[in-house]
């Protein structure tokens, strides 16, 4: 049988089990029900469910998306059967607490789950991600009757939900919102106002549809302290939970994307009279926890959103990858230079194929480490034995959020780009899938916060939070890292870590400069640059993790392709950061001192 070439069962096998370790966690409370046997069984039915309900209708659903014709919303059959099936094997609340209705599975392999679902077809899976996230926030945030009213029904996969934040006039800068929710008698609220770009904003592949919905109450603060968090249910749930009263909630129109056509995405209005629940304009809405803390509410599934684009990005990476490799193994083309005459052989045999084959190695299993990384950080912040290790774990997953998000979304862009490259002018047609992918993929560097959004937030906020608290915690553990490779006995590995010691130290110490100026605005100007230098350093460490525990591997090709690969990364992508770290030490302000008229 040949590999698949969706995801890797056996990258996922190594990364998991042999370098996450992922089956101690099964000694903790939490997961006490599970082994590495049911971990194994729920990734292999994962695997099967992408194969035949997700990838099959990948290229149907990008050649017909979503069509509304101006009262409903009309998506391929295949996405709903693939959704279902998906709920019906409790993927939507896997990770989820039993109690709502989820199998406590830990975040780390419900990560390497998703993974499958990503490549097999980002669009239809985006439906899954939402609803999860929806979920995750109403357990967190929702009282008991909404976790019963809601939740329950997403996990089931009769409700599915949204995150309803953007607006036309607003875009990122949620501090400008004018959505408002007026009190209602009955200690509800009417919801009025116009929202852009909500994924999954209408259809009919579910009994009801969970708007998660931020506006703000008369008399609310302004800026985003003013903001609330308020349920829309498009049709409102009778005694029995069952959706009855259609909500006072239309579409405008949908958005018509690069790439994600499946997923449909839409300009939803709240409040327009086109429907009257209880005889009254207005959308009924009903407040998630206190007033005027909605932002903060929201950032539950926003940084859960965050992490799932940046895997969504890693798993289009991978399968174009997997792709471009089975086709360069069977495309005979040209002849080594040596040779005179002969067959032509496979593409793979060219040394610049091959560099583009590598490249796309290292940044795919190197984002794939990482988001596994960030999934055993959700575990070890929830399940840790010691106070300190709960908050040392959740220091780090903050910091690495914003990595997490852009650095699979840049380079696993570009990992798609060299797939494209390697097939060649098949490469541009729709007949291959390496095209759709890229088109999906040029989506994640915006979706959730572009680059300059994750950027400020990095630097602007994460690296300089409780005195720096989360960066040492990173740096010491980059350290840890430094210390094992250097203990290994092997002459590679030594050298690695001694490239990345010296990119740690260029980190801290342009960190440092940064902020030693007094001067915010300075500090920030070029934080894009700062992005790109943090993530790459990140990782090398967590190429120099991996080819740690493949050294620890019997001889084989998998563990000599991990050596490789980590090899490219530190001879090749490393050394981008020197000057990068440069550039942010010259304290260079070309871009801030220019003036608009000189464009």
């Amino acid at each position: 049988m040949n590999p698949s070439t969706i995801m890797s069962a056996r990258d996922l096998e190594f990364l998991l089990y042999e370098w996450l370790d992922v089956e101690s966690l099964t000694t903790r409370d939490r997961f006490a029900d599970h082994s590495r046997d049911t971990f194994d069984q729920v990734l292999r039915l994962c695997q099967d469910l992408a194969t035949a309900y997700f990838a099959p209708h990948n290229r149907e659903s990008d050649l017909h998306e979503p069509t509304f014709d101006g009262e409903r919303v009309h998506i391929i059959p295949a996405v709903g059967k693939a959704l279902q099936a998906f709920a019906d094997a409790g993927m939507i609340g896997a990770a989820m607490d039993y109690e709502v209705g989820g199998m406590q599975l830990p975040h780390s392999v419900y990560t390497a789950c998703m993974s499958w679902f990503h490549a097999a077809n980002v669009g239809t899976a985006a439906y899954a991600l939402l609803t999860t996230g929806n979920a995750n926030l109403l357990a967190a945030h929702g009282s008991p009757e909404q976790i019963d009213a809601y939740v329950r029904p997403m996990l089931e996969g009769r409700s599915f939900g949204t995150m309803a934040l953007s607006e036309p006039q607003a875009g990122s800068s949620l501090a400008d919102i004018t959505t408002r929710a007026a009190p209602a008698a009955d200690g509800s609220y009417r919801v009025f106002g116009h929202k852009m770009w909500i994924s999954g904003g209408d259809h009919e592949l579910s009994e009801n549809i969970v708007h998660l919905v931020l506006a703000r109450i008369p008399g609310a603060p302004e800026g985003t302290r003013g903001i609330s968090l308020f349920v829309v249910p498009k049709f409102l749930p009778d005694a029995d939970g069952k959706p009855t009263v259609h909500n006072d909630v239309v579409l405008s129109g949908i958005n018509h994307k690069m790439g994600w056509r499946g997923t449909v995405n839409t300009a939803p209005v709240f409040g327009d009279g086109n429907f009257t629940p209880g005889g009254e304009p207005g959308a009924v809405g009903y407040l998630v926890g206190e007033p005027n803390h909605g932002l903060a509410q929201m950032f539950t599934m926003m940084n859960e959103a965050r992490i799932g684009v940046g895997l969504a990005s890693t798993a289009l990476g991978y399968t174009g990858y997997l792709k471009s490799l089975d086709y360069a193994r069977t495309r005979p083309q040209g002849r080594p230079v040596s040779a005179r005459g002969g067959a032509q052989v496979p593409i793979i045999e060219h040394p610049d194929v091959r560099r583009m084959l590598l490249a796309q190695k290292a940044y795919a299993e190197g984002a794939l480490a990482l988001q596994l990384y960030c999934g055993k950080l959700v575990d070890e912040h929830r399940t840790a034995a010691t106070e300190s290790g709960r908050e040392r774990a959740g220091a780090l997953l903050r910091i690495l959020t914003p990595i997490a998000k852009s650095w699979p979304s840049q380079w696993c862009l570009t990992a798609n780009d060299l797939a494209i490259q390697i097939h060649g002018g098949a490469g541009y047609t729709r007949d291959y899938d390496v095209e759709q992918h890229y088109r999906d993929n040029r989506l994640n560097p915006i979706h959730e916060g572009t680059h300059g959004i994750q950027s400020m937030d990095l630097l602007g906020r994460q690296v300089t939070l409780d005195n720096g608290a989360a960066l040492a915690a990173l740096l010491e553990t980059m350290a840890a890292t430094v210390a094992t490779a250097r203990g290994a006995g092997d002459a590679e590995l030594t050298g690695f870590a001694d490239a990345l010691e010296a990119a740690m130290g260029r980190l801290a110490a342009t960190t440092a400069g940064l902020w030693g100026t007094g001067n915010p605005e300075a500090a920030l100007t070029n934080s894009a640059v700062y992005l790109e230098a943090f993530g790459h350093v990140v990782l090398a460490w967590i190429w120099l993790e991996q080819a740690v525990a493949a050294h620890a591997l019997p001889e084989s090709a998998f563990g000599h392709g991990k050596r490789l690969a980590a090899r490219y990364f530190f001879r090749w992508e490393l050394p981008r950061t020197a000057p990068q770290f440069d550039l942010l030490d010259s304290g260079d302000r070309t871009t801030a001192e220019l003036d608009e008229s000189w464009f």
